[in-house]
C-alpha cells in the first residue's frame, strides 16, 4: 500500500515512470505541455500561482498522474515547499523533466525612464530567479532519475527577444537573454546527469490554453500569417513537441532553439 502523503497530493507507489514538472503549468503554454506529456503517459507536476487554472486542468487529468502545487516560482520558500511536496509525491523515483516555463507573458514595460525599479525587478524575478530556484531545487530529483538510468533534464523558456528586440521590452529581454546565459552556464556545470536546453518561441497563440474566464480564439489577419515563413502563426502544441523532443535528446545540451515559424529569419520592412 502507497505511505500517506502530507504535502496534499494523491499518495502512489514509486515506479520507473517518467515525470514532468512544469512551471506556470496552468494556462498557456505551461498547460498544452502539461496535456502534451500526459497524453505521452507521463505523470505531470504542474506548479503555478493561480489557483482557479490548476484546479481547472486538475478537473483534465486523473488525479493519480497529477499533482497541481500553488507556488509562486519567484519566492524562495514557496520553491522550497513546493519542491518538498514533489519529492514526497515521487518517493525516490526520480524527476525527468523540469521545464522553467513561468514569467510575465506581456513583455511591454513602457518607456525606460518611467520603469520602476521594483517593476524591472518583477520580470527577472518570475522568469530568471525563478529558473534558478526550481532548478537548484531540482537537482536532487533530477540526479535519481539520471542514476536509475534515465534521461534527466531541463528545459528553460526563454524568447526570441533574447537575441532581437522591440521598443520597450527591456526587462523581459533582460530576464529571457538572462535565461540564456544560465542555460549554457547549467549544461556545463550540471553535466553529464543532466541536460540542460532553452528553447525561444516566437509568436505563439496562447488564447485557447487559458483558464475558461481568459480563454480566447486566434483571429490572426493575413499579414500576421505572412511574417511567418512557415505561413502560420505558432500553436502551443508546437512548443510542447519541442520539449518532448528535448526530454530525449539525449546528444543536445547547452543549445538555444528558436521556435518561431522562421520569422526571426525573415527580413520584414516597414510601410
Amino acid at each position: 500500500m502507497a505511505k500517506a502523503n502530507t504535502h496534499g497530493g494523491p499518495a502512489h507507489a514509486a515506479s520507473a515512470e517518467r515525470t514532468i514538472a512544469i512551471t506556470g503549468g496552468g494556462a498557456g503554454i505551461g498547460r498544452g505541455i502539461a496535456m502534451h506529456f500526459h497524453g505521452l503517459g507521463w505523470r505531470v507536476a504542474a506548479l503555478d500561482r493561480d489557483r482557479d487554472a490548476l484546479d481547472e486542468l486538475a478537473g483534465a487529468l486523473p488525479e493519480e498522474r497529477f499533482l497541481p502545487l500553488a507556488c509562486d516560482v519567484g519566492a524562495e520558500d514557496q520553491v522550497r515547499k513546493a519542491f518538498a511536496g514533489l519529492e514526497d509525491w515521487l518517493e525516490s523515483a526520480g524527476l525527468d523533466c523540469l521545464v522553467n516555463n513561468a514569467g510575465i507573458a506581456d513583455p511591454y514595460c513602457g518607456p525606460l525612464e518611467d520603469l520602476a525599479l521594483a517593476d524591472w525587478q518583477r520580470w527577472i524575478d518570475a522568469s530568471l530567479t525563478a529558473a534558478f530556484l526550481c532548478s537548484r531545487a531540482s537537482v536532487t530529483l533530477l540526479r535519481q532519475a539520471a542514476a536509475a538510468g534515465r534521461s534527466a533534464s531541463v528545459v528553460n523558456m526563454s524568447s526570441t527577444r533574447a537575441v532581437m528586440s522591440e521598443p520597450e521590452c527591456f526587462a523581459y529581454a533582460a530576464a529571457k537573454g538572462g535565461l540564456d546565459a544560465l542555460t549554457h552556464a547549467l549544461a556545463v556545470s550540471l553535466g553529464p546527469q543532466i541536460r540542460v536546453n532553452a528553447l525561444r518561441p516566437g509568436w505563439i497563440e496562447t488564447g485557447p490554453w487559458q483558464k475558461a474566464a481568459d480563454r480566447s480564439e486566434p483571429d490572426h489577419s493575413a499579414r500576421d500569417r505572412a511574417q511567418h515563413p512557415v505561413g502560420r502563426v505558432g500553436r502551443v502544441e508546437d512548443i510542447a513537441e519541442a520539449v518532448a523532443w528535448l526530454a530525449d535528446a539525449g546528444f543536445v545540451t547547452g543549445q538555444h532553439i528558436n521556435v518561431d515559424g522562421g520569422m526571426s529569419v525573415k527580413m520584414i520592412y516597414a510601410d
